[in-house]
């Protein structure tokens, strides 16, 4: 999901396929599939700690009465709402500092994990399972086609700037809309519209894990794959509980 510039690097060598991940590859097959392994480790662990601190929001019903009543709750919730972005900014600097580009991490994920178990709060058990299963459906099918597509030599990098204009215009329209609240229907077409971005993000991001990801940008591989799970999550989210209503 981030513009960067990629490059290669030097790593250790662990085991792997040796068949090339897709025709003019010329690093070493296993050093990538290295690369790629540790990528989604790190994802699996972040979605299993969002999933762990969002259920604890959900389930402790004093912490959602404290955030959503009280002078000081609201506080600390925009205080949570902004910390994922203000932790950006360092984390951008320590990316390749170990341990302090995971602890950033860690604080960047618990933040985030915070604001998605208040927006479940207020929705059903039901429609947060269908969520789930929808959006592990779309990952694990966008993810296997998208190695499938590399594989045959297919390259998604031209969706970069496509995307980029997308998620500018969901940004700038999320805004306007905190003023002129749209009714039902602009809510599930702005969310539509915003899963088949985060749906591209997917194949794109992916693709740049494949094929540009220099082996020291393992923690931006890892929140950009990060935020477009969460992105189409909360987008599909709010597709099935405007339907419940």
């Amino acid at each position: 999901m981030w513009n960067r510039t990629f490059g290669k690097t030097e790593t250790d060598v662990e085991s792997g396929s040796s068949e090339p991940l897709y025709p003019t590859m010329v690093e070493s097959p296993d050093l990538r599939w290295s690369f790629i392994r540790k990528i989604y480790t790190i994802v699996a662990i972040q979605l299993l700690l969002t999933a762990v601190v969002g259920a604890i929001v959900v389930s402790y019903h004093p912490i959602v009465i404290f955030l959503t009543t009280t002078r000081g709750g609201f506080a600390c919730y925009i205080l949570i709402i902004i910390t994922p972005f203000i932790i950006l900014c360092p984390l951008s600097c320590y990316y390749q500092r170990h341990p302090v580009n995971y602890v950033l991490l860690g604080i960047f994920t618990i933040a985030l994990a915070f604001g998605i178990g208040l927006s479940c709060a207020f929705t059903s058990g039901k429609v947060i399972l269908e969520a789930v299963i929808l959006t592990a459906v779309v990952v694990v099918s966008l993810t296997l086609f998208t190695f499938w597509a590399a594989k045959r030599g297919s390259d998604f990098n031209f969706l970069g700037p496509f995307l980029f204009g997308a998620l500018m215009v969901l940004i700038v329209f999320s805004i306007i809309q905190i003023f002129f609240p749209m009714g039902k229907i602009g809510v599930m077409i702005y969310a539509g519209v915003s899963a088949i971005v985060f749906c591209g993000y997917i194949v794109y991001d992916t693709d740049n894990l494949i094929k540009r990801y220099s082996y020291d940008e393992y923690i931006w591989a890892a929140v950009a794959l990060y935020l477009d799970i969460i992105n189409l999550f909360i987008s599909l989210l709010t597709i099935l509980r405007t339907v419940d209503r």
